[in-house]
């Protein structure tokens, strides 16, 4: 032994330590091992964290996730039970529960979520085209079927709000639970399916554009009619108002004028009873109203000398200038 030479001490260390590298792996926490010889699983799975050995060479290491995984859907279009297309948007998270049968039946993750793909897609097809669209849009189903309070004296329909019986998070219970005893054989555990979002195809987009604009024009006629008829009350009202002041102001000016033509006739009562002159002055100055009110404008008068009007006329000097 002494006589053997350095490098085939170092030539057997370098086999040793090759051997040894071969021979060993490691598994972190957040994996699990499948071991295969010749292609096939040996023993059970290792999900234990640590260093481990294998046979070299004969035995390969088969790393296998432990962690939750997601699975995110393609938006979909199908139809539901009342023939309205909708796209649907569908996501889940899911991990490996048996190691050894999903090495089995998917060998990796690629082949799981094309697997994931053709099961959720599928219920989740199943599960709309046996319900309407309010029962997929409507996440609870006690909520009582009743107008908005804006909408209480809307015709027809409008703001109606149906009611359900499952509701959004009932259909996506039911997609899970069809859905997860299938994947079951495959070695994985289906812990969550949710809807990311649902929106309407676009061949019937517009038309449910136009229904909600029909909705609101029949709310603003509304709204306009009952504006009108209460502007049509308070014009009503103001003009019955306005009548009413009027016919008391006029009742007394009539009062008013009543009153005073009486104590002007009593005061030229009085005046024509007291004298001659008195009442010649009277005679003078109503005489003088009526030329007013007769020869104003371009009127033109014709009387006879004989008139009793004509009579302050004839002894007009003319006034010299």
């Amino acid at each position: 032994m002494k006589n053997l030479p350095l490098s085939v001490f170092v030539g057997v260390g370098v086999l040793a330590l090759f051997l040894l590298y071969n021979a060993s792996y490691s598994v972190h926490e957040t994996e699990q091992v499948i071991i295969t010889q010749f292609g096939k699983p040996v023993g059970d799975p290792i999900s234990e964290a640590g260093l481990h050995l294998k046979l070299p060479f004969v035995q390969d290491v088969t790393r296998i996730e432990k962690r939750i995984l997601e699975w995110d859907g393609r938006p979909n279009e199908m139809p539901t039970k009342d023939k309205t297309y909708i796209v649907v948007d569908t996501f889940g998270r899911w991990r490996i529960e048996d190691a050894k049968q999903f090495y089995l039946r998917l060998r990796d993750e690629r082949s799981a979520q094309s697997r994931l793909d053709d099961i959720l897609g599928s219920e989740t097809r199943n599960a709309i085209a046996k319900h309407k669209l309010i029962e997929v849009i409507r996440t609870t189903k006690d909520r009582v079927p009743d107008r908005d309070a804006a909408l209480v004296d809307a015709p027809g329909n409008v703001g109606v709000l149906y009611p359900i019986t499952k509701g959004r998070a009932s259909i996506e219970n039911e997609i899970f639970e069809k859905a997860a005893g299938k994947l079951n054989d495959f070695g994985i555990e289906l812990l969550d399916v949710r809807f990311k979002r649902i929106n309407y195809n676009e061949s019937v987009q517009q038309r449910i554009y136009d229904r909600m604009i029909s909705e609101r024009q029949q709310i603003a006629e509304r709204f306009r009619s009952e504006g009108e008829g209460e502007a049509a009350k308070i014009i009503g009202k103001k003009e019955r108002d306005l009548l009413e002041i009027e016919s008391e102001a006029y009742k007394r000016v009539q009062e008013i004028q009543g009153a005073a033509d009486a104590e002007a006739t009593e005061i030229y009562a009085s005046a024509y009873n007291q004298s001659k002159d008195s009442v010649a002055f009277y005679e003078f100055i109503k005489t003088m109203e009526t030329y007013q009110k007769m020869l104003g404008g371009d009127s033109t008068l014709i009387m006879t000398t004989d008139s009793d009007i004509f009579k302050f006329l004839k002894n007009v000097n003319p006034v010299s200038k």
